[in-house]
């Protein structure tokens, strides 16, 4: 056995090295790196593009390609995660955390440098495991039952309490009404229509794409905006000295590199986590584990951008594992990879492990070689990207906010897209301003429907006896672990403490607590009528964020939370860090920023109402000019230049290659003549 395995190891080598399939791997590492770059298309874009050229393909060439092109996107999103604050794909959202601070001290080499480094060891290490666990990934998969998969969401979950940092019950509620946000829509078990509004849009559930755009995205480039200031305040650039930096970083911090690893192909083996939630996870133990990181994390340390990147470019070859033994997809771009095995005939399942074993290991090999040349070419060009730090504002603004929407719009292709990016803008920069942390609501987006759906498929199978299967026992009290410590260390402080009662008062931030729980008061209500299978875990979430949320606020409001008094005499102590990118209300005063932040807004919504009237491209051309011109006060030449060439790009990638069918616009309608120009 163990011959044939190194047999069709080193015949995979081989055949992945010849001249033909490394043009064609290279080829689809470019293509992986332009989509890693462009926020919100990512790797199902990619591989539903490259998926009919495939066909023509020998099976090693056709899966080299997407291999290749899907292990890098997620070395290419730090780019925009890292210089603009601009997640390229979900997996990003956690380098935003420390990469975009980085880049404001001018430091944006150094932390592209790391991140590419760790993505390059991350993927390299993920298909080692990958390549190490093939004899034994059929004993291994069996085991992994749906009670295990509601341990790991509900173990994911449990981050919550870390990812909110200072303020651990605003963090768990946020996360609650997160999972009820994520319920939005028809219920599979009952059919139910929860909380759609009476809106078509929302009978699927609300978007992930215009969810994460909305929240990080738009209220970063909107802050830059406000400040009028570009990402990097330091305009002294050591382009080499930071990229070697970065390479010293990554090899102070190798154990933190493996750990990582490892957790990104573990989270990636299973079905349904993704890697939307890999980053997060990872960032979560990274503060646990690394010393310090309580401190500095967020503020802009490097070892944060090394635990997420070392992570996310992992999870490809974890989510090779349900795939290729079980044809249960790993994640969404795995179903397009499945979809490309039974093209060619290939079943996946025992062949794969067995008559087809070569072309398992060409998989593993794809991945190396394309991680090795992504990131290469990536150190390649990172330090000339690094300069994209000092563009001005008034340059980035318009670009940044063009592509936010149609990364939007690339979801379901609707208005309801765009609605839904503006208004989980104003929440992401509301909740920014005022210090509330938005990776919980993100977590408990993502995690919440597959805690419902493996809840009710474990009680259908086992009944209760799911809870006393050893793997799920060790998941729970895992996450006992991770949502106690916070709560026990708040209330240790409380009882320390010599505060008096005093009569409530009321902050600014405690107004986005009363709209909460106002919010999530409602939809408790609405959830009554629905049948005891649609309502039960809504109705349970709902009254522990509601319970959360309330406590937060009245605790806060008689003074008791704040930290504790200490002993006369006592060493001052550590001050909880606040888990999310400072806002521009801690620069500016509150009037001024009101002012800024008004007429930020009025250029965002004057965009979707150009929109509406000339259509997406077009819009997107006047809000570079007008931007440009009016806020920036930059030369018209170069004014026109750069709207036309933003136009140029978006109708090439969208209109043409991608073929977006776009929604009709006013003046579309009313001239037919124009109907015939993109996006009109």
């Amino acid at each position: 056995m163990e011959a044939d395995i190194f047999g069709s190891a080193f015949g995979a080598l081989v055949i992945i090295l010849d001249p033909v399939r490394l043009a064609f791997i290279v080829g689809g590492v470019l293509l992986g790196l332009a989509l890693g770059i462009v926020p919100g298309l990512g790797g199902m874009a990619g591989m539903a593009l490259l998926l009919p050229f495939t066909f023509a393909m020998d099976p090693y060439t056709a899966f080299a390609v997407l291999i290749g092109m899907i292990s890098v996107v997620n070395t290419s999103d730090t780019i925009p995660a890292v210089l603009f604050g601009v997640p390229g794909t979900s997996a990003a959202q956690a380098t935003v955390m420390d990469g975009f601070p980085m880049a404001r001290r001018g430091e944006a080499g150094r932390a592209l440098s790391a991140a590419y480094a760790s993505s390059l060891l991350g993927g390299v290490f993920g298909a080692l495991i990958l390549a190490l666990l093939i004899p034994f990934l059929r004993p291994l998969m069996l085991y992994v039952g749906t009670p295990e998969l509601l341990g790991f969401s509900i173990f994911g979950l449990s981050m919550v309490a870390v990812l909110s940092g200072s303020s651990p019950l605003r963090g768990l509620g946020v996360a609650g009404l997160g999972v009820m946000l994520a319920m939005i829509g028809l219920d599979p078990q009952t059919g139910t229509m929860r909380w759609t509004l009476g809106s078509l849009y929302l009978w699927d559930g609300l978007p992930i794409i215009p969810v994460v755009m909305g929240l990080f995205a738009i209220p970063e480039i909107a802050d830059l905006a406000i400040r009028r200031s570009a990402i990097a305040k330091d305009a002294r650039y050591d382009v080499r000295g930071g990229m070697l930096q970065g390479l010293r970083d990554v090899a102070a911090n190798k154990l933190l590199v493996l750990r990582s690893g490892m957790i990104g192909a573990a989270i990636g083996a299973i079905p349904g986590l993704g890697s939307s939630v890999i980053d997060w996870l990872t960032y979560g133990h990274a503060i646990q584990t690394v010393k310090g990181a309580k401190e500095t994390f967020g503020t802009g340390d490097v070892r944060g951008v090394i635990a997420v990147e070392s992570a996310n470019n992992s999870n490809t070859a974890g989510a090779l594992v349900p795939t290729l033994a079980f044809g249960v997809p790993g994640s969404a771009s795995m179903a397009i990879l499945l979809a490309a095995m039974l093209v060619h005939g290939l079943n996946p399942g025992p062949s794969m492990l067995e008559e087809n074993l070569d072309l398992t290991y060409a998989l593993v090999w794809s991945i190396v070689v394309a991680n090795v040349f992504g990131a290469g070419l990536c150190f390649l060009f990172s330090g000339y990207m690094a300069r994209i730090a000092l563009v001005r504002v008034s340059i980035l603004f318009p670009l940044i906010v063009s592509v936010s929407f149609l990364a939007a719009y690339q979801t379901s292709r609707s208005w309801g897209d765009l609605y839904a990016l503006m208004i989980f803008a104003v929440i992401g920069w509301t909740m920014k301003q005022l210090g509330w942390p938005r990776p919980p609501l993100i977590l408990g987006f993502v995690l919440g429907p597959l805690v419902e759906r493996y809840l009710f498929i474990s009680m259908e199978l086992y009944g209760l006896a799911w809870l006393s299967r050893p793997g799920v026992v060790t998941l729970l009290v895992l996450s006992a672990l991770g949502f106690l410590p916070p709560l026990v260390g708040a209330l240790a402080r409380f009882l320390r403490g010599r505060r008096r009662l005093r009569r409530p008062s009321l902050e600014p931030s405690d107004v986005v607590s009363l709209v909460l729980i106002a919010t999530i008061g409602a939809m408790l209500v609405v959830a009554w009528d629905w049948s005891f299978g649609a309502r039960v875990v809504p109705l349970t979430v709902g009254l522990f964020a509601f319970a959360a949320l309330a406590t937060s606020l009245l605790v806060r409001s008689l003074g008791l939370a704040g930290e504790a008094a200490e002993e006369e005499g006592a060493a001052p102590r550590r001050k909880p860090m606040h888990m999310d990118l400072a806002g521009s209300a801690a620069e500016m005063p509150p009037g001024v920023l009101v002012r800024r932040a008004a007429v930020i807004g009025g250029w965002l919504v004057g965009f979707v109402a150009a929109i509406a009237l000339f259509g997406l491209i077009p819009a997107a051309m006047l809000l570079t000019t007008g931007f440009m011109l009016v806020e920036g006060r930059e030369r018209l030449p170069k004014t026109l230049v750069l709207a036309g060439g933003l136009g140029l790009f978006l109708t090439l990638v969208f209109d043409r290659l991608l073929a977006v069918p776009w929604t009709g616009s006013w003046l579309g309608s009313a001239l037919p003549v124009l109907r015939a120009i993109p996006s009109m």
